[in-house]
């Protein structure tokens, strides 16, 4: 028999975040970031539900390609274009935008014998200082880019280091700005924060990510349920242990926990090998039946011990919620020091996963 564990893939929760993210940006088109395997929910699984997006975007071919298997015709965006001569075959054979953010990949273009005509956006580095050409360099990128006969529409392109932060946008709009000006196209400058949070930088395009998985941009500054986003992705499995610790007992490696008080421990079939967080302390959320508790002492590989206390009811094979409905995976992340987006990505292939 397997083991109980398993993530649900919610595809109407992906379809209501998608609509969010319209509803925040009305006036512009949606490049749904589906990079990572979807955010480690599956690009078949996330498909259908956000299969009313404007375009996807993406970093890996083979995830490009099986878009293109799954029935999707529309435009597909490379965040980091690409990577050698050779993958233009495939670019322009799946008909693919690109990003192009150096010299680089310029003179590939300019090397490329393509059957048709190239779109891609034009990054400009406006201060996260990790890919792009510089505001005083991009006007000089962009006559190039407009030379050369296999590049079409040229969208321009920047991304924000702090939309989700104190700091803002508004040293990388001037930047942008700056570098920008006079030169002519659509523009796609919004993440997600930026798409909720910074409607004057929403331009043609928007790239909205974290948010269509349900976990908030500004973490639990500003909770997901505020802006309306509902979690895709529920990890959930049951109690397959109960122990009746005694006061002064402990529990799990490192005995790092000690019972005060007589106590219930629930023992769950999960662990770090999973993708539950190996960092996550004592007193981390956890729902048992519905009800919330807390997790107990270290992670092991296989498996982590719950705080039945508040669960009296609780027995073997009572249902526990890691994250997801329920219980936002942002809470645990940040109890654990991180955030949502890793605990996605992180789920392991030994978990089954489910689309409903």
């Amino acid at each position: 028999m397997p083991r109980p564990i398993k993530v649900s893939i919610h595809t109407a929760a992906l379809a209501h975040n998608l609509d969010v993210a319209r509803r925040h940006a009305p006036n512009a088109k949606v490049w749904a970031v589906v990079k990572a395997n979807a955010y480690g929910h599956g690009i078949d699984n996330a498909f259908p539900g956000l299969r009313d997006t404007d375009g996807f975007g993406l970093l890996d071919l083979d995830e490009a390609v099986r878009l293109r298997e799954l029935g999707w015709a529309g435009p597909i965006l490379l965040l980091e274009g690409f990577f050698k001569p050779e993958d233009l075959a495939i670019v322009d054979e799946y008909g693919l935008t690109a990003t192009v953010h150096s010299d680089e990949q310029l003179r590939m273009l300019e090397m490329a014998r393509l059957k048709k005509p190239l779109n891609v956006q034009l990054k400009m580095n406006s201060g996260m200082n990790r890919l792009g050409f510089s505001p005083e360099r991009y006007r000089a990128a962009w006559e190039r880019a407009r030379a050369i006969p296999g590049v079409s529409q040229i969208v321009l392109m920047t991304h924000f280091s702090d939309a989700d932060g104190p700091r803002g946008i508004q040293y990388q709009m001037e930047a942008f700005e700056r570098g920008a000006c006079d030169v002519p196209g659509e523009r796609s400058l919004a993440n997600s924060a930026a798409t909720l949070c910074y409607p004057e930088t929403h331009g043609a395009w928007v790239r909205p990510g974290i948010m269509l998985y349900g976990s908030s941009p500004k973490g639990l500054e500003v909770p997901a349920a505020k802006f309306d986003l509902q979690p895709t992705m529920t990890l959930e499995t049951e109690l397959i242990g109960i122990q009746e610790v005694p006061a002064g007992g402990t529990v799990g490696y490192g005995s790092i926990f000690t019972a005060e008080t007589p106590m219930r421990v629930g023992t769950v079939a999960c662990g770090y090998a999973d993708g539950y967080p190996r960092v996550a302390p004592t007193g981390t959320p956890i729902l048992v039946d519905g009800v919330r508790t807390r997790m107990l002492g270290r992670v092991s590989m296989d498996m982590l011990s719950v705080d039945l206390t508040p669960v009296p009811q609780a027995r073997i094979g009572s249902s526990v919620t890691l994250w997801g409905r329920g219980l936002s995976i942002d809470e645990v992340a940040a109890s654990a020091g991180t955030l949502g987006y890793e605990l996605m990505c992180a789920v392991a292939r030994r978990v089954p996963v489910h689309a409903n």
